[in-house]
């Protein structure tokens, strides 16, 4: 655990880890050559939790090694290649054959619709798109074959249900090429909670080492147990566990759809050891718990060890609740696609009142600060708000075919500046305060919705919250919350405006109040506030 007495808001690289010059594929051959029978990967696909097809970390090499001379027959080094499925094992087949083959692979939400998903083909240039019939009811293969159309450069679609499509043999040479730490290993789109999503090129070097710190942190083992219910578009899921428990040499279980009851069976049935969560899935999952009939209130879910979570604000009431039900240690990280994406994270052991109040100490051989947001980039003093800035290995080589957002994203000392305000104290802790976007302006003092949230969160009657600023001619803005509540409980405004009042000032305390029976969500889980703001604007006219 690092010790600090700062006084600025700067965080030098810390150098109790190294930086490997690692990339995908090697790690893979690391894996096998000293974990080859051992269990690697398990097939999972809810509501049934049944084992369903598994490798072995030799059987996962030889697979993926087949499937990248595949592809180098198809397609040559460096070109982008789109995958665009739910979690299925084909898609961490192709994470490892598109690595060992010099490819850059894309990722794509597997709820996009047609404007979507041309969108993510045609500004990433992709050759082909990889994908499957159909998931939870969306036509992928109808609305592949429409967004692809037109569009020159996409040579292939290739149903990865479909071995004799994704294994075929092309006109090029099999050999593989050999592929450098520093070279691009994926483009990971943003969420896009606000305009449109920009295409982050990530490295091997920091997909690779970003995860291993990751593992470490976690107390990933060999005997622990994950169960990856991440979407694997996102960074998590197959950057912080595939790549994670492949370098600590543990078996992934890998979910092809969250669905919360499924998850806490497995946990019971695979004796789960480690499991990681945007704070929507484990309110999900603790929300099961309580509705679970009596016959079930004593699942056994005592393998967990640790429960991690991040995407969005991760409430102190969420992480008590957790602790409580699970009986696990907990971590909360904090990230963005951006930075490959682990930040912060606690260490393991730390006291609970620090887990659930900060998003931990920065990751090794990271540099964090926070710097002022008046157009100066000035190092604030601890404690003062200002935007988490991140330097080092992990920070992305740029945006795709885009060099004013990444001159924008990246200064020139090389900062990535995130966009979400925070704050270090004098200990390192980050705590974030919200989006710089997202602040609201009231009056002139600015206001920072986590604070708002977190205060919200505490009442029993509410299960998530979101909380926004709206246009106002006196003000600038006003505050606004949007609350859903737990099962069974009535809205009642007056109530939770009493709580605020009672906890922060009268300019913090929301002055409108609606229920919601459910979140706009992204891909990866965050409440999509700026469309809460827009759908209620058009409400009231």
């Amino acid at each position: 655990m690092y010790r600090f007495d700062l006084t600025d808001s700067y965080i030098p690289a810390q150098t109790d880890d190294v930086v490997l010059e690692t990339t995908v594929g090697g790690i893979l051959r690391d894996a096998a050559r000293q974990r080859g029978d051992a269990t690697a990967l398990v097939e999972i696909d809810p509501p049934s939790v049944e084992r369903k097809r598994q490798w072995t970390f030799a059987e996962l090499l030889a697979d993926s090694e087949r499937l990248a001379a595949a592809l180098a027959t198809r397609y040559a080094p460096g070109e982008r290649l789109v995958v665009w499925a739910p979690n299925v094992p084909e898609w961490v087949l192709m994470e490892f054959a598109c690595g060992l083959a010099g490819l850059v692979l894309v990722t794509a939400n597997p709820s996009y619709q047609k404007d979507e998903l041309r969108y993510v083909l045609e500004q990433s240039g992709a050759s082909a798109l990889f994908s499957v019939a159909s998931f939870r009811g969306n036509p992928m293969a109808e609305i592949g074959a429409a967004a692809a159309g037109g569009l020159d450069a996409v040579r292939e679609i290739v149903d990865l249900d479909d071995p004799d499509a994704l294994f075929r043999i092309g006109g090029r040479p099999a050999a593989l090429p050999d592929v450098a730490p520093g070279d691009a290993a994926q483009i990971q789109y943003t969420s896009g909670t606000t305009g449109f999503p920009k295409g982050a090129v990530l490295s091997h070097r920091a997909l690779t080492n970003n995860a291993r710190f990751f593992a470490r942190r976690t107390d990933t083992r060999p005997d622990s147990v994950w169960a990856n219910f991440m979407p694997m578009f996102h960074t998590s899921g197959c950057g912080m566990i595939t790549l994670g428990a492949l370098q600590a040499g543990c078996p992934v279980f890998l979910v092809k759809q969250f669905d919360p009851d499924a998850v806490l069976r497995l946990i019971e049935r695979e004796r789960v050891t480690a499991a990681l969560g945007v704070p929507t899935m484990l309110v999900a999952m603790l929300e099961c718990l309580d509705r679970q009939p009596p016959d079930r209130q004593t699942c056994d879910l005592s393998s967990v060890e640790i429960a991690v979570s991040g995407g969005s604000m991760v409430a102190p009431e969420l992480v008590r609740k957790c602790v409580e039900r699970f009986g696990c240690s907990f971590q909360t990280v904090f990230g963005q696609t951006e930075a490959a994406p682990l930040i912060t994270q606690h260490h393991a052991g730390e006291p609970l009142d620090i887990v659930c109040n900060t998003a931990g100490l920065p990751m090794p051989q990271t540099e964090v600060s926070i710097r002022s947001v008046d157009g100066e980039n000035r190092v604030l003093p601890v404690g003062e708000v200002g935007e988490i800035c991140v330097r080092g290995y992990c920070v992305m080589i740029g945006y795709h075919d885009n060099p004013s957002a990444t001159a924008e994203a990246i200064d020139a000392d090389g900062w990535l500046h995130t966009g979400d305000l925070g704050t270090l104290d004098r200990k390192g802790y980050l705590r974030i305060t919200g989006r710089v976007k997202e602040m609201i302006i009231r009056g002139g003092e600015n206001l920072f919705p986590a604070e708002i949230e977190n205060t919200l969160l505490e009442h029993p009657d509410v299960a998530e919250v979101a909380v926004v600023g709206l246009p106002d001619d006196k003000w600038g803005e006003i505050v606004a919350c949007f609350v859903r509540l737990e099962p069974g409980r009535e809205f009642d405004p007056e109530e939770l405006h009493r709580h605020c009042r009672a906890r922060i000032s009268p300019q913090k305390t929301p002055a409108v109040w609606q229920a919601v029976e459910a979140f706009p969500l992204t891909g990866s889980g965050k409440i999509r506030k700026f469309a809460l703001v827009e759908d209620y604007l058009a409400a009231e006219g």
